[in-house]
């Protein structure tokens, strides 16, 4: 494992009733990079979040975090270590404020005693007007928001950002693009799983193209598109756009 690298994949399987989800993956996130995940339905995008976050064990492979082999650890353990997610449905806590949700976070997430400012985290990202609304009277956006500022409360060396962008305006895409560049030049890593090209375009420094659970190409977005396998399955036979 390369001391650049804070996350290293290799051989990485899981199996949901006989179905390889994913099949002997391997890849890797350098400090302070943001890697894109892309790919067609059902090519183990998610599945590889929900393995490295935790939500799930995998059947065979590793998962090296930070020097240390993590496959198989419960989420709160992986939180405290330092990964932590945000979901394509955000599951805040309905009845709780925004404000309370992220307090909770910074409770239980490990974060060390006034380390993370609940308000000031909130206004970073423009949830200040709606702090002390229940996240059941949030707008989609809002909770998406909120999501990611639950993740961040646990001060994450690695995040991982499942469909952030699905549902966002193009001014919203462009804010939240900048937010997630700000954070990697922080030091943060940053794995981003979405289906909007233009997106990933913005805010990644390389891609993995997957498929069946594999990886078929890595390098930057450019590159992908030129590349005849990647064209082939992602993007049905040449009609790149």
């Amino acid at each position: 494992m390369s001391p650049d690298d804070i996350l290293r994949i290799d051989g990485l399987t899981k199996i949901f009733f006989g179905f390889r989800a994913l099949d002997g993956l391997s890849l890797h996130v350098s400090r302070g990079e943001i890697l894109g995940l892309v790919g067609p339905n059902g090519s183990g995008k998610t599945t590889c979040i929900n393995v490295v976050s935790g939500l799930y064990a995998p059947e065979d492979g590793s998962i090296r975090f930070d020097g240390a082999e993590v496959a198989g650890l419960a989420q709160h353990k992986l939180v405290h270590r330092g990964i932590n997610r945000t979901f394509q449905v955000p599951k805040p806590f309905m009845q709780l404020s925004a404000r309370e949700n992220v307090e909770v976070a910074i409770a239980y997430g490990g974060a060390r005693q006034g380390e993370v400012d609940a308000a000031a985290l909130l206004g970073s990202l423009n949830l200040d007007a709606v702090a002390n609304r229940p996240a059941a009277e949030l707008n989609s956006a809002q909770q998406k928001m909120l999501d990611l500022a639950r993740a961040l409360a646990t001060k994450p060396k690695l995040l991982l950002v499942d469909e952030l962008a699905a549902g966002l305006n193009p001014a919203e895409l462009d804010w939240v693009a900048a937010k997630l560049k700000e954070f990697a030049r922080s030091g943060m890593s940053i794995i981003v799983v979405e289906h909007l090209m233009g997106f990933i375009e913005q805010v990644t420094d390389r891609v993995v193209v997957m498929n069946a659970g594999k990886e078929i190409f890595g390098g930057t977005l450019g590159e992908a598109v030129q590349d005849k396998q990647v064209v082939e399955v992602f993007l049905g036979g040449g009609h790149a756009h």
